[in-house]
């Protein structure tokens, strides 16, 4: 996919650097917008997909899915899949350009690719200049969307066929509706196959998160883009200046709704490491069970939302040792009788409550020990990971990953789902043997 897009990239900029720039005056107005929407956007990148295996711990046998916290790896991390939405915008309405103050343009589609990527780039340097890398993909992602959209309507408005068959009036608002729609569809189309080039997640439970989040800040540009070019047609380039406020505004809000997430997942993650620090449990546990609940989560199909919940309750899974006088040996609560395990969980389940985080969260913490026929689906992943990790990092199972899925294995007539340990199964296979390694004891 960056391939097309850079191959489409040096095109346009042949054709322009050949042919030389039509209406620079527009051009220029419309890439100082993406330009400064580009300076505007989100530093951090998602978190979901900027970690991983590049993270200092990698490889670390404490952390056999190279995240120091849960947001590495798990898909309910902040979404951060628009980190430029006025940039967007400006890029779509330059693509859906007629008129300009009433007189008739003549870019190309060609032209259009050159300045969205120049504008851009224009953008991204004071952010590579800050240390930060450009989001390749988010780039490639907004060259191929943004040339679809212009294929679609520069060639029908430039040869005429436009105007002599829609005209000028509703009907042609509601062809910019479609085309919105297609151009939306695409761009979740693009947006999961790269999130699925690059985590290896299944595509339909992305592609159903991608449409999904078109209905959020994704309709808001969209829009926006359109509301702009219809506003360039009319009262020409000082209609830029007059829409771009609102989305600017949004795209602000939209970072302190990022920033007050990451906050209170970084506070779960404090309370959950309060088990480690007073020696209950391993180290790094809650996080691994975290990260490989949200691995089996994503291939069971789960929403992003789901992720979330699921993220939170396997942090915090194992608070409700907090309340006992004698540790659990090696914090390991698989191999407790089912009474001492259902009333730790209904311990963790009160002091998950008393944090303030989301009843459905206590819901899992404190169902996580009945028996998986009475449990609810998340419930059942964080049981059979957990149970994974406690055989897989206590002393009882010299015979390695093979063996805990083994046990688990022969627990799915009453303990665990047989489907979640089958995906469980899989999540392990597909990461690799350097990622299944035993973790020693803590």
């Amino acid at each position: 996919m960056r391939g097309a897009a850079v191959l489409l990239t040096l095109a346009g900029l042949g054709h322009t650097l050949w042919n030389g720039l039509v209406e620079p005056g527009t051009a220029l107005a419309f890439g100082a917008l993406i330009a400064c929407g580009e300076l505007a956007r989100r530093d951090t990148r998602d978190a979901r997909h900027a970690r991983g295996p590049r993270d200092a711990r990698a490889g670390d046998p404490r952390d056999p899915w190279g995240t120091r916290d849960p947001a590495a790896a798990a898909p309910g991390a902040a979404d951060d899949r628009q980190p430029a939405p006025l940039a967007s915008a400006g890029a779509l309405a330059y693509a859906l350009l007629g008129p300009d103050a009433a007189e008739p343009t003549h870019h190309g589609v060609l032209q259009i690719v050159t300045v969205v990527v120049a504008a851009a780039l224009a953008g991204i340097v004071p952010h590579i200049a800050r240390g930060r890398a450009p989001a390749a993909d988010h780039l490639a992602r907004r060259v191929l969307t943004v040339a679809f959209a212009a294929v679609c309507f520069q060639p029908l408005y430039n040869s005429g066929r436009l105007e002599d068959g829609i005209g000028q009036g509703p009907y042609l608002v509601l062809f910019l509706l479609l085309l919105l729609g297609l151009t939306a569809l695409c761009d979740a189309v693009l947006a999961a196959a790269l999130a699925r080039a690059r985590t290896g997640w299944p595509y339909g439970p992305l592609l159903r998160d991608e449409l999904r989040a078109q209905l959020g800040i994704g309709s808001a540009i969209c829009a926006t883009g359109v509301v702009m070019a219809l506003g360039v047609a009319v009262a020409g380039l000082w209609a830029l200046p007059v829409f771009c406020p609102p989305l600017l505004l949004t795209q602000l809000s939209f970072h302190r709704i990022t920033a007050i997430r990451t906050t209170y997942r970084q506070t779960i993650t404090s309370l959950a490491r309060a088990t480690e620090i007073a020696g209950y449990t391993r180290p790094g546990h809650s996080r691994r069970v975290a990260a490989l609940s949200c691995a089996v989560g994503r291939e069971l199909g789960l929403s992003e939302r789901e992720l979330t919940v699921l993220e939170y309750a396997a942090l915090m899974h194992d608070i409700g040792q907090l309340s006992l006088v004698d540790p659990v040996r090696a914090g390991a609560t698989a191999g407790l009788p089912a009474a001492e395990a259902r009333r730790i969980a209904a311990l963790g389940g009160e002091v998950a409550r008393q944090t303030g985080v989301p009843a459905e969260v206590a819901v899992i913490v404190e169902r996580q020990a009945d028996p998986y026929r009475e449990q609810p689906v998340l419930a059942r992943i964080v049981r059979a990971v957990n149970a994974y990790e406690d055989l897989l990092g206590g002393p009882r199972h010299p015979g390695g990953p093979l063996a805990a899925l083994e046990q688990l294995r022969l627990g799915t007539g009453r303990d665990y789902q047989p489907e979640v340990v089958e995906c469980l199964a899989r999540v392990l296979a597909r990461g690799g043997r350097d990622r299944v390694v035993p973790v020693p004891p803590g």
